[in-house]
């Protein structure tokens, strides 16, 4: 063999071996960690907007943000399986001498998009955000992550009320049951993966990827829950940790707004003290007692007849809750306005006059009412189904209903219905235990309607 022949030869032969090593060391790193090949991909930052008609997309470029889609596995017992994309979107940190980290940003839900989260954040920040990579997520099923949309032809599965009487119940129960059953045909392979401590999973794994040690996170409402969740999994990978508007969890549960019955009629009661001061604004009332029969006087008429809104909406006992429930969410003065205006509204058309909705409450009609919400409340359902459902029996709920109605006659009925996480599977994994002393900052608001009794 000539000089040149044996010189290609070796080189052919040291290709392979290299090629043979290369293999067998990612083949023993997988083997010792399972998630090896999703720490160590590559992260492909890009443009946000996905199109002429994409804001929130033109809005993050426009900001200097970038936007990437991380793969995780569907089920983390079987990382070698099926996958599915998370959406992440980040404003990288200017402060670069002082940089700490990436902050993961999560706006509560369950099932809300946060994709948007680094423009509003870094304002509110100020200095602060400069010395972070602030990261927009859409959890997993959310947003511009994997979709998940049962088909549902109304919005409002997680947020409807029992309705005055067992026959309105009973209504209830089966839209519950079919919803479920729906929600099976449609996703049952991916059901069991829609949870929270999945979502937690996913944000160590974008860590990993990041290639950060540990990371800095801000979540609101329920993102306070996934926060403490992530907590427990990876103690040892946080670094600051701010909690707002804490949830225990010791009280999430498949009826959402259980626990929280006296603080939203609390609210409902302040917010009559604010119209009755505006009487001569919004005519609701020049006492609160006046303005709270004006609410009972509309519920009354919606459990009769459901409230015609426009040509298109048809508001009954089981959906007009949420609408005045969702108004009371606040106590900044523009939000407190747009509910007595919807109010006003309603006393006009529980008279049985023609009324055309505001912007504002249509664009709420349109997700309580309507195909358009499914999505929405699809992801929400599956992921509180997915964490917390339990087989209580049909008439424990309504058990339930009558000893809250007495005291909390609107919060009561709707905290406390049936869901169709009653005909769900049991979750895969048993819910969270909190026990850890992982260090946080809680920041609470006492009467906060969208805050769950207990401590977190």
């Amino acid at each position: 063999m000539s000089t040149s022949r044996r010189t290609k030869a070796f080189a052919a032969c040291v290709a392979v071996l290299a090629a043979t090593a290369t293999t067998t060391a990612t083949a023993t790193a997988t083997e010792r960690n399972p998630l090896a090949r999703f720490h160590g991909q590559h992260v492909d930052w890009h443009a946000c907007a996905l199109g002429a008609d994409d804001k929130l997309g033109q809005d993050l470029d426009a900001a200097g943000a970038d936007c990437a889609d991380i793969t995780v596995p569907l089920d983390y017992a079987d990382p070698g399986g099926r996958t599915i994309t998370v959406a992440l979107s980040r404003l990288k940190a200017t402060d670069t001498d002082h940089r700490i980290g990436p902050l993961l940003l999560n706006d509560g839900g369950p099932a809300g998009p946060s994709l948007h989260m680094p423009l509003t954040k870094s304002e509110a920040m100020g200095v602060v955000a400069d010395r972070y990579d602030l990261i927009g997520m859409d959890p997993r099923f959310v947003g511009r992550s994997t979709p998940l949309d049962c088909g549902w032809d109304l919005g409002s599965a997680p947020l409807r009320s029992a309705g005055a009487d067992r026959t309105a119940f009973r209504q209830e129960v089966t839209v519950a049951r079919d919803l479920a059953r729906q929600c099976e045909r449609a996703h049952g392979d991916v059901l069991p993966y829609v949870t929270t401590r999945n979502t937690a999973r996913d944000m160590d794994l974008i860590r990993a990827a990041l290639d950060e040690d540990t990371l800095s996170y801000l979540g609101y409402s329920y993102g306070s829950y996934l926060g403490e969740v992530y907590t427990q999994l990876f103690p040892g990978h946080t670094d600051r940790m701010v909690l707002d508007g804490v949830m225990s969890p010791k009280f999430y549960n498949q009826t959402l707004l259980r626990g929280a019955e006296a603080a939203n009629e609390a609210a409902l009661r302040t917010w009559a003290s604010w119209a009755a001061a505006r009487h001569s604004t919004y005519g609701l009332g020049a006492t609160r007692a006046e303005v709270l029969a004006t609410v009972e006087h509309i519920l009354d008429a919606a459990t009769q007849k459901p409230l015609r809104i426009g040509k298109t909406y048809l508001l009954d006992e089981h959906v007009l809750p949420a609408v005045l429930i969702g108004g009371v969410g606040s106590d900044l003065n523009k939000r407190r306005a747009d509910l007595a205006a919807t109010v006003r509204l309603l006393a006009r058309a529980a008279d049985r006059e023609p009324v055309e909705p505001s912007q504002a409450l249509a664009g709420q009609l349109v997700f309580l009412l309507t195909g358009e919400g499914s999505a929405p409340a699809s992801q929400m359902t599956a992921i509180i189904c997915g964490d917390v459902a339990e087989r209580r029996g049909v008439g424990s709920y309504w058990r339930t209903v009558q000893a809250s109605r007495e005291r909390f006659p609107l919060a009561g009925p709707l905290a406390n219905n049936i869901t169709p996480c009653e005909f769900w599977d049991r979750p895969a994994e048993a819910p969270t235990v909190l026990d850890n002393d992982v260090p946080a900052l809680l920041v609470a608001a006492t009467g906060d309607p969208r805050r769950r009794r207990g401590r977190a």
